[in-house]
């Protein structure tokens, strides 16, 4: 039994708080990676109604699930998508990323039909998008094209902790807006800033921002929860799970949970991370398995089968919070939350 409860209140409150604290730009938010295991379309539900520019996803396909669904926000596709792909697409209300030079001219060539685009550029990041010397020849494609529409452009920052590297840059972008402002006097959007970047915001000329993994975590969303499903005494000498990397040192109480790495329980948690039973934090005994895991319930006076279980807790300071699973574990909380697969149904609360 495996319960993932995503609280609307959350969601609703963070979106707010970069509202509020960013008035001058609209939020775009970042639903890609089946928004950030949280559930795309539970997530996309919610948001919908709050009259937002764009919606981000990764793909086509998680666009194209959206509309069927009957989700009315516009969407910005920012993964690379094929002419041929575009070509075939049914819905023809969505703008895609444009994420190189070989990628417009393939899409100058072989688009069929009118489309609206994101034009990315690179900044210095390195991985996708227009470089700065490629701006004039990329703008006299689109100009030229008569298939491209030039909606906004858009860049990542590749590491905002670092304040000299961010406001290269950032002067790069403003440069980048400026040029493209007077090829492109219809541009609509302007969005470079991310979650992490959004403190830059008075130095960029933008008048979007993307936010992802704040919308999840600055007051965290989702609490994943399942039961213990027996309890057992373990005598001093035994051993517990898998290759028996769990030695009993005195004897202990093990609660097993049916949940393990097939569920999003990360095996660097073994012998290392915690669940939480009644308020009070079990250390996970053992290696994780493949669908269960076993927690040392020793310090638990009286538990038994059918206890609540909270194996990623909404609470930011618990041991078991994704941000600090991701420390346990040596790792970002973004890995944690899109490993909690895909099946597992989300309810709204």
């Amino acid at each position: 039994m495996v319960e993932i409860l995503i609280s609307q209140k959350k969601l609703i409150g963070n979106l707010r708080y970069y509202q509020q604290l960013y008035p001058e730009v609209s939020v775009a938010p970042v639903l890609k990676s089946n928004a950030y295991g949280h559930g795309l379309v539970e997530v996309a539900e919610i948001l919908d109604k709050e009259n937002l520019p764009f919606f981000c996803v990764d793909s086509l396909y998680e666009a194209l699930l959206l509309r069927k669904l009957g989700i009315r926000t516009k969407i910005l596709v920012i993964g690379y998508t094929s002419p041929s792909n575009i070509n075939a697409g049914k819905q023809k209300d969505f703008s895609f990323a444009i994420t190189s030079l070989s990628h417009l001219q393939d899409l100058a060539q072989n688009l069929k039909n009118p489309t609206e685009f994101h034009l990315k550029i690179d900044t210095g990041m390195h991985r996708q998008g227009i470089t700065m010397r490629e701006l004039p020849e990329a703008a006299l494609i689109i100009k030229s094209s008569g298939k491209i529409n030039l909606a906004g452009i858009y860049s990542h920052l590749s590491d905002a902790a670092d304040e000299a590297f961010t406001r290269q840059q950032i002067v790069h972008w403003n440069k980048a807006v400026a040029d493209l402002r007077k090829d492109f006097p219809e541009l609509r959007f302007f969005h470079l800033s991310a979650t992490s970047g959004v403190r830059f915001s008075k130095e960029i000329s933008a008048n979007a921002i993307r936010i992802g993994l704040g919308l999840y975590l600055a007051n965290p969303v989702l609490c994943l929860r399942s039961i213990v499903t027996s309890v057992k005494n373990v005598d001093k000498g035994e051993f517990v799970g898998y290759d028996r990397t769990l030695q009993a040192v005195q004897p202990m109480k093990i609660a097993t949970v049916p949940v393990g790495y097939f569920e999003g329980v990360d095996l660097r948690l073994s012998n290392r991370g915690y669940f939480k039973v009644n308020d009070i934090f079990c250390p996970i005994a053992g290696r994780v398995s493949m669908n269960i895991t076993t927690i040392d319930a020793s310090s638990i006076s009286s538990i038994k089968a059918g206890e609540t279980v909270t194996v990623i807790s909404n609470q930011p300071e618990d041991l078991n919070s994704a941000e600090n699973i991701a420390k346990i574990c040596g790792t970002i909380p973004y890995e944690i939350l899109i490993h909690i697969p895909s099946y597992l149904r989300r309810t709204v609360v």
